[in-house]
């Protein structure tokens, strides 16, 4: 099942929204040495939004520009990895970042799978995951679990986006303590705007008290139908309310995405000339303009 598309759709922008000539931002060069990666989170405390599917096709995107990129499947449900092909369910505990996060003896290379696109691997995850939140919280030090997992890995990655699940719970934390940087897809609704701010203060806490050097790289709106009134007010009270901190690439919705979890791979391979690629295409390069990303 494939759905090669050959019309390239606009790629709707925040610029365009207010009537305004939309950015061009340029291919980065290529990469020449390899590591120091920047990690990046990818939360919200509202299922839905569109976090596993930024997550998926933001990676792929970057990896399509020749950066070494891994996934990090850090919800329970395992939404990432059926949308990479795998049913993580199925894997035994050792092949799963649990164990990653649990054994601080843990080959975590080993756990790593590859995808179908070159240069883009990730860390599956099952149901195992969620019976971490209460050992987490025990622990001395169970805040940083995830960060030390990810420690050798660092070395040989460019990016890694962490797939975060829609709760402040220890795992979450793990995952915001870990990160350098934090992506917040917001759907465009009137809800969603009043829940970022709670979301905020919730960063705010973590970066006052366990990571310092954290910070909000970006709000993406995702969901957008130009159609819809309401959509387009609710965005133009997010630019209003916070101005510097949207991306300027928005996110369409489209049949597309659902599509993509269906035959388990990314909207950049299933759908390449298609709208929704060409906005992640432009976010991966406005990421890497904005300093989020190598």
């Amino acid at each position: 099942m494939n759905a090669k598309s050959t019309k390239q759709e606009d790629v709707a922008t925040t610029a365009t929204l207010l009537g305004k000539k939309a950015g061009n931002i340029p291919t980065p060069p290529a990469i020449t040495e390899h590591g120091n990666a920047k990690v990046v989170a990818i939360f919200n405390q509202k299922g839905g939004v569109g976090k596993t599917t930024t997550t998926i096709n933001l990676g792929a995107s970057l990896a399509e520009m020749g950066r070494r990129v891994l996934l990090v499947d850090f919800d329970p449900q395992g939404g990432l990895s059926l949308g990479l092909g795998v049913n993580a369910h199925s894997l035994p505990l050792e092949q799963t970042v649990y164990y990653a996060l649990m054994t601080p003896t843990a080959n975590v290379d080993s756990i790593v799978l590859k995808s179908a696109v070159p240069g883009l691997d990730f860390l599956p995850a099952n149901r195992d995951l969620g019976t971490a939140e209460t050992t987490l919280g025990a622990e001395i030090g169970g805040q940083q679990y995830l960060k030390r997992a990810l420690g050798s890995l660092r070395d040989y990655y460019d990016v890694i986006l962490i797939d975060c699940q829609p709760t402040m719970g220890q795992l979450t934390i793990n995952a915001l303590v870990a990160a350098d940087e934090v992506i917040v897809p917001l759907q465009c609704e009137y809800f969603a705007l009043h829940g970022f701010i709670e979301l905020k203060g919730n960063l705010d806490k973590v970066k006052n008290f366990l990571n310092p050097n954290l910070k909000l790289i970006g709000i993406l709106a995702t969901m957008y139908d130009k159609k819809t009134s309401h959509n387009r007010q609710v965005l133009e009270r997010i630019l209003e309310q916070f101005p510097q901190d949207v991306f300027e690439t928005i996110i369409a919705k489209t049949i597309r995405f659902p599509e993509t979890t269906v035959v388990g791979e990314p909207i950049t391979t299933y759908a390449t000339s298609s709208g929704g690629a060409a906005s992640y295409r432009r976010l991966a390069r406005e990421l890497i303009a904005r300093g989020g990303a190598r």
